[in-house]
C-alpha cells in the first residue's frame, strides 16, 4: 500500500523547524505536520503570506523571519530558536536570472546550500531528532566546480546553477549523516525530492520556461504540491526512515515516497569533504 499523509504517526508533542514554509511544498509539508498534531515554526522570508497561512493553521503554527539569503539572519533566527526535533530544509530558488545574495553567493548555491549549511550547523545541537534536507531530480545534472561555486569566473548558466545547488543539497545530507553517525549522535539525516510537482517554484526563472512549465503543470507528469511533499514528510515522521537515504517519488518524477536513485558523484568522498571544508570557510559556520 502506498505511504500517504494518512501514514503519519501522531506528531503531538513533536516541534519542527520549516524553511520556506509558507508556500509549495513547504506549505503542503506544515500543513500535513499540523494535521497530525505538531507544532511547526515556519522559517520563512515572507512574512505576509507566512502570517496568513499560520493564522489559518492555528496556534501551533509559529512564524519567525529567516532569509537564507543573508547569513546575519540566519544567525540572528538560529539564536531565537529553541530546541526541536526535526529539522526541514525545504526552501529553495530554482534557475532564476543572476543574483547575488547579501553575502555576495550566488543566489541559487547561497540559497540553497549555503544559508541551510549554515543553518543546520547552528541549529544542530538544538534538534532531537533528524534533519531533512531536500535536493532535486536536477542534482543529476549538477557538475559541482568548487573552484568557481559562486560563479565568479564563468558566464552563468541558470540551470546549471540550479543542479549545482541540488547536487550540494544532496552531498550535504549524506555527508551530513555519515558525520553525525561517526560522531555517535543518535540525529539523523535523510534528504528528499518531489519529483516533478506543480510548486509555483517554476514561475520565477523570467524566461520563456515559465510558459513551457505552466503548459506541463497541467499534464499527468506532474504530481500536486502535496503529492510532492510526500517523499519529505516521510523522511521527516517516518520510525522506517533511515539515516543518509534519498527519498522521491517512486516513478522518479510522480508517485508515492520511495527509495530513490542518484547521481553517483554524491558518493566521492573527495568532493563531499572539499565542498563541506568549502562551505565552512564562506559561511564561517563549522558543523561538526
Amino acid at each position: 500500500m502506498a505511504w500517504s499523509t494518512a501514514d503519519i504517526p501522531d506528531q503531538s508533542g513533536r516541534k519542527f523547524v520549516v524553511t520556506g514554509a509558507n508556500s509549495g511544498l513547504g506549505e503542503q509539508t506544515t500543513r500535513a505536520l499540523i494535521a497530525a498534531g505538531a507544532t511547526v515554526v515556519m522559517a520563512c522570508r515572507n512574512q505576509d503570506t507566512a502570517n496568513a497561512l499560520a493564522a489559518k493553521l492555528g496556534e501551533r503554527a509559529h512564524v519567525e523571519k529567516l532569509d537564507l539569503a543573508d547569513l546575519a539572519s540566519v544567525r540572528a533566527f538560529a539564536e531565537r530558536v529553541g530546541e526541536f526535533d526535526v529539522l526541514i530544509n525545504n526552501a529553495g530558488l530554482m534557475a532564476i536570472p543572476e543574483r547575488r545574495t547579501a553575502d555576495g553567493f550566488e543566489m541559487q548555491m547561497g540559497t540553497n546550500h549555503l544559508g541551510h549549511f549554515a543553518l543546520t550547523g547552528l541549529l544542530l545541537e538544538k534538534v532531537s531528532d533528524r534533519v531533512v534536507t531536500l535536493s532535486s531530480f536536477m542534482h543529476q545534472f549538477g557538475r559541482l566546480n568548487l573552484g568557481d561555486l559562486n560563479w565568479e569566473k564563468r558566464r552563468y548558466l541558470r540551470w546549471n546553477a540550479y543542479a549545482d545547488s541540488k547536487m550540494a543539497n544532496l552531498m550535504f545530507g549524506k555527508e551530513l549523516a555519515r558525520r553525525l553517525e561517526t560522531s555517535g549522535s543518535t540525529v539523523s539525516s535523510m534528504i528528499a525530492h518531489p519529483g516533478y510537482a506543480d510548486t509555483g517554484l517554476q514561475g520565477h526563472t523570467e524566461s520563456f520556461m515559465d510558459q513551457l512549465m505552466a503548459i506541463a503543470a497541467k499534464t499527468p507528469m506532474v504530481q500536486s504540491a502535496a503529492a510532492g511533499a510526500l517523499p519529505t514528510l516521510y523522511a521527516a515522521t517516518s520510525p522506517d526512515a533511515q539515516t543518509g537515504l534519498f527519498y522521491g517519488p517512486k516513478l522518479t518524477m510522480v508517485g508515492p515516497p520511495h527509495v530513490s536513485g542518484y547521481n553517483g558523484k554524491a558518493n566521492n568522498q573527495g568532493t563531499r569533504n572539499a565542498l563541506w571544508d568549502l562551505s565552512e570557510e564562506l559561511t564561517g559556520v563549522k558543523v561538526l
